[in-house]
């Protein structure tokens, strides 16, 4: 199923297309709508294909750009696979990927069976890194890439008790983008790990801890479209490492400069706000 196809200024421009997984909420969306407005092609991926259908139609409207919309469960292991066939099959080239599609599972390691953390760690590592593998070649042939890993400033901060498994991942793509950039470095392929911290979306829903996270002041939270928006100016800059947010910044580098055991104690004080452990 493909989106509305209207004569794009993508095409004028080169006929750059990105690929987004998430792509039917939160910063998926977001940065879906970004990369439209800047006259990309789009590439969208996610479970809720109604979702994705009424994105691909108000963005091809919007922005007269190509949309194409591939419904599927990163989950499934096939799933990388099938979606870069299907993709290479309508002969869409793809020259940026937003590897955004994720959750959390709450608790902590031992309250989920195996199944819930197996399904997790294929949507936020195994997946990621599969798609990067498959569609980074052809960023190198031609030339041209942009990858951004959407990661997290839990990446970055001493995890704690509860959803055992999120920093973890997190903290993993933020070493992958790094070494990958390493990697490519001069090959015109850009690699940026983003790292948000709370961001106003449907994650705390699904996690189950929305009561929670809303009694955190509004100061701690951005917009999906505002770390959207600076993800996209990072990975365009070259950016390997990019934290929205002066807060989030500050955080990042108090980790950094302060004793272990001081950021970890904070950070164990104020987990039950947000965490259930």
């Amino acid at each position: 199923m493909s989106g509305r196809v209207l004569p794009s200024r993508a095409d004028r421009e080169g006929g750059r297309t990105v690929l987004v997984t998430g792509a039917s909420a939160g910063i998926g969306e977001a940065a879906a709508r970004v990369f439209a407005a800047r006259g990309w092609n789009l590439a969208l991926t996610a479970r809720r294909e109604d979702r994705l259908a009424a994105l691909a139609d108000e963005l091809a409207g919007a922005h007269r750009v190509r949309v194409h919309v591939i419904p599927g469960d990163l989950s499934d292991a096939a799933t990388p696979a099938r979606l870069v066939d299907e993709i290479a099959a309508r002969g869409v080239e793809i020259d940026a990927l937003v590897n955004n599609a994720g959750y959390g599972v709450p608790g902590r390691l031992l309250a989920s069976p195996w199944s819930a953390h197996d399904a997790f760690l294929r949507v936020m590592v195994t997946a990621v890194v599969e798609l990067t593998y498959r569609l980074l070649p052809a960023m190198l042939e031609r030339r041209y890439g942009r990858i951004l890993n959407i990661a997290s400033l839990a990446g970055i901060v001493p995890p704690t008790a509860g959803h055992t498994l999120y920093s973890a991942s997190k903290a993993f793509l933020i070493r992958f983008s790094q070494s990958l950039a390493g990697e490519v470095a001069a090959s015109g392929v850009h690699v940026t790990a983003l790292c948000p911290g709370f961001t106003y979306s449907e994650f705390h829903d699904v996690s189950g801890t929305r009561q929670r996270v809303s009694r955190l002041p509004r100061w701690m939270w951005l917009d999906a479209r505002t770390v959207a928006e600076q993800g996209y100016d990072a990975v365009m800059a070259g950016r390997v490492l990019h934290v929205p947010g002066r807060i989030n910044r500050t955080i990042a580098a108090l980790t950094k400069a302060l004793p272990e055991r001081l950021v970890l104690a904070a950070a164990r004080r104020s987990a039950s706000k947000f965490r259930e452990v």
